[in-house]
């Protein structure tokens, strides 16, 4: 058969066929179901951030309950649960460069995200084993429940509802020293080592480098420089991070440390003064307690909260520590 005839055969089948064509393979429309899905994040990020609600339980619950779902519905792939957990993955690894979000932010919201993608993609699975079982309308039922809960979980922070803000994390040492001698520390300048909590060597928490001022008199002040922050955006550059603490009360044994700038943790929380207690400890030495009053301004509060609290132990037993050294020097 020469070349016309082969062109004609081959017109032929397709008329015969219907001029149809092969269709999409099931991969291809999953991998567009979930480069929609986390495009579409991306935007409804950026209205968040310019309605001021980017530290709201809509964008930390919100957004990977869009991506889970949206994948999970419209991709209709053979594990719901996998594409999911797949889907967030992608979207914390874009949210680097293309949202300039810290290496902190994204340790810390990842175990969130991924919670949530679990918990709908399971959903989804096993309405859909229900259906194919021929109980189609209890998987339906047994997957809309979940909608009300996340409804209810993305609306705290918005001016609708939010737990409880302000707290205090503390953490207590009992020093060798005598309470003269820790107190002389207090005065002196820090000296800030390495931290030693795994907690806070594991995370990259923001690390003092330098610090200027010292006496405990009303209005004496620490100034302390800390690392750059250093975001992962694209062409982002190193911005300085630093506290001003200015000494507001003061009594026998007691030292109030009032928050006058704070450029370091203000992107996790709010933090307002770093109290210090000392007096002598029965045996001998001296038993010391610092606490750090603060108000947490990420939510939603139930995964926040105690994480912050958490951290803000750890920071509190690392400044401690800070000044127990200084009072054994």
């Amino acid at each position: 058969m020469n070349e016309k005839g082969r062109v004609e055969a081959m017109e032929q089948d397709r008329e015969g066929q219907g001029g149809t064509h092969p269709p999409i393979p099931p991969a291809r429309l999953r991998l567009a179901a979930v480069l929609l899905a986390l495009f579409t994040a991306m935007l409804l990020y950026k209205v968040l951030h310019a309605g001021h609600l980017e530290q709201t339980a809509l964008f930390y619950v919100g957004l990977p309950a869009f991506i889970a779902l949206s994948v999970s519905l419209w991709a209709r792939p053979r594990s719901a649960t996998g594409t999911a957990l797949a889907s967030v993955t992608i979207g914390l690894a874009l949210a680097g460069p293309l949202l300039n979000e810290g290496v902190v932010c994204l340790v810390m919201a990842a175990p969130l995200f991924y919670l949530l993608a679990v918990i709908i993609g399971w959903t989804v699975d096993r309405a859909r084993r229900r259906r194919g079982r021929g109980d189609g309308g209890a998987g339906r039922a047994h997957a809309f429940v979940s909608i009300p809960l996340l409804a209810l979980l993305v609306v705290e922070g918005t001016g609708i509802y939010e737990l409880p803000r302000e707290t205090a994390a503390s953490a207590t040492r009992t020093v060798s020293a005598s309470p003269a001698e820790y107190e002389a520390a207090l005065a002196a300048t820090p000296r800030f080592a390495d931290p030693e909590p795994l907690f806070l060597r594991a995370v990259p928490f923001p690390r003092p480098q330098k610090a200027e001022g010292d006496g405990l008199d009303v209005g004496d002040a620490r100034a302390i420089t800390f690392n750059p922050r250093k975001g992962l955006g694209i062409g982002a550059r190193p911005a300085p991070r630093a506290m001003r603490l200015v000494v507001a009360e003061r009594s026998a044994g007691r030292v109030v440390f009032r928050i006058e700038k704070d450029t370091t943790l203000a992107r996790w929380l709010a933090l307002d003064s770093a109290e210090v207690e000392w007096a002598a400890a029965d045996g001998g030495g001296t038993k010391a307690r610092w606490t750090l009053h603060y108000r947490r301004t990420y939510d939603p509060g139930w995964y926040f909260g105690p994480l912050q609290k958490y951290g803000m132990e750890q920071a509190a037993a690392y400044l401690s520590d800070t000044f127990t050294a200084g009072a054994r020097r």
